[in-house]
């Protein structure tokens, strides 16, 4: 095996400590939240985002002057995304079925979807109004019927981005905060005096509003460790450096610590890459943030063989993976650790985050191994529930429960077992040969 790293990130030490100033600083801000409610949150907003105004909570009368202010273009784009992700996950609601089954003659076994009754969706503006994050998770509670459905977002440039707000009225919020950071995330799990708490957090953020949510779990439940983003391009030579190029820094511009990772098997296209991202770094408006991400997290893998860059691949597990290779279809089949998979040269992430229907929340730091993305399942839960109609089956199956929780040492466990088989077993019932 060859494997060859013709660019690294930051090693992972130093990335490590950076999560642990995170950390703390997260864990003290939580702290003052649960302690000092409204308080606590409007001086954390006034620290943070230099914003106060008489409530947090928007009107009906504040969100339509916003919304008349979004061009009849932008709404209709708005409204068009919008729909892609609504028809997509109204798809995915018509997979997850309820069922009921008699396994044993008289035993019924069934589970039901329920949808999460509150749930707070956090919608990134600070740095750029992300507008499509709305769709993501507040338009999919929607189509999971989600009882309450509240929204943040933080100001944008002084006050609330008016695309933003119109995205999550239109996606089906029914509360909607200007909050931003962790003083949102921390009011919508916590609560105050005027936020009543929630059951579950979703949407994306930066580096402190993951670390939040992960400090919060338990208490709420959570989308997933949805943290910076991440980018992959698996290519070969049959795209050109100009695609890797603009494709890893249309991500890296995301915030400073994006990682972003080439993973070739054609040392020419790696070299084009790397001096193509310098061309284009230096014609980029969002330079000053893509290029201190290409620096500290850029990576250049140049491996032999389509089987190296799996490995590779399935080993990094990046929230975005761009293949554009000969054998797409392979990589589909054979990838197994991934946020979502972006296939072919006419495919991009962009539009994936944007408009074309999937949901762009997604697991980054590995998480890829054990979940995959924010989607309409993510806000149902499914319970199950047991029903025995006869006698003959309660006494059946209590003869067989008696025996396992007395073989376990649960003396009172079998009680409850034997009680049915006493009540509903009649005298030709003995313990333990009722189902033999």
């Amino acid at each position: 095996m060859s494997i060859t790293h013709l660019k690294r990130g930051k090693p992972a030490d130093e990335r490590s400590e950076d999560d642990v100033k995170v950390r703390t600083i997260v864990e003290g801000i939580l702290d003052d939240i649960q302690k000092g409610g409204d308080t606590a949150v409007r001086s954390l907003s006034e620290k943070f985002d230099k914003y106060s105004p008489p409530s947090f909570k928007l009107s009906k009368g504040d969100i339509e002057g916003l919304m008349s202010r979004v061009s009849d273009r932008d709404m209709e784009d708005i409204k068009f995304a919008q729909a892609q992700v609504r028809n997509f996950a109204r798809e995915q609601r018509k997979s997850m079925l309820d069922i009921e089954v008699e396994p044993i003659p008289g035993v019924i076994l069934g589970h039901k979807n329920i949808p999460v009754q509150s749930v707070g969706c956090y919608v990134p503006a600070g740095k750029f109004p992300m507008v499509a994050s709305a769709h993501m998770s507040v338009a999919t509670a929607s189509v999971a019927e989600v009882p309450r459905i509240i929204a943040a977002t933080p100001p944008f440039k002084g006050e609330p981005n008016p695309a933003v707000v119109a995205a999550m009225h239109l996606g089906g919020a029914h509360d909607i905060y200007v909050l931003g950071g962790v003083q949102a995330i921390g009011a919508m799990a916590l609560g105050t005096e005027t936020i009543k708490p929630v059951d579950m957090l979703v949407g994306p953020g930066n580096a402190y509003v993951a670390e939040a949510k992960r400090q919060l779990y338990g208490r709420v439940g959570i989308d997933l460790f949805a943290g910076p983003t991440e980018t992959m391009v698996i290519a070969d030579d049959t795209v050109d450096a100009e695609m890797c190029a603009t494709d890893l820094l249309g991500q890296a511009e995301h915030g400073y610590n994006s990682p972003a990772v080439l993973v070739t098997n054609s040392r020419k296209l790696a070299e084009d890459t790397l001096s193509e991202i310098a061309r284009i770094l230096e014609i980029l408006p969002t330079a000053e943030t893509a290029s201190v991400s290409w620096r500290d997290y850029g990576e250049v893998i140049l491996c032999d063989t389509h089987e190296e860059m799996l490995a590779v691949a399935n080993d990094i597990a990046s929230e975005h993976v761009q293949v554009m290779t000969d054998r797409d279809d392979w990589y589909l089949e054979n990838m197994h650790s991934y946020g979502a998979l972006f296939l072919g040269p006419r495919t991009n992430v962009a539009n994936g985050d944007k408009v074309i229907g999937t949901n762009h929340t997604l697991p980054t730091k590995k998480a890829g191994r054990y979940t995959g993305g924010l989607w309409v399942g993510k806000f149902l839960k499914t319970h199950s529930y047991q029903k025995v109609l006869t006698d003959e089956a309660a006494a059946m199956i209590g003869a067989y429960g008696s025996r396992l929780c007395m073989l376990e040492g649960f003396v009172g466990h079998a009680e409850q077992c034997n009680l049915r088989v006493r009540r509903y077993g009649g005298r030709n019932v003995a313990y333990g040969a009722a189902a033999e």
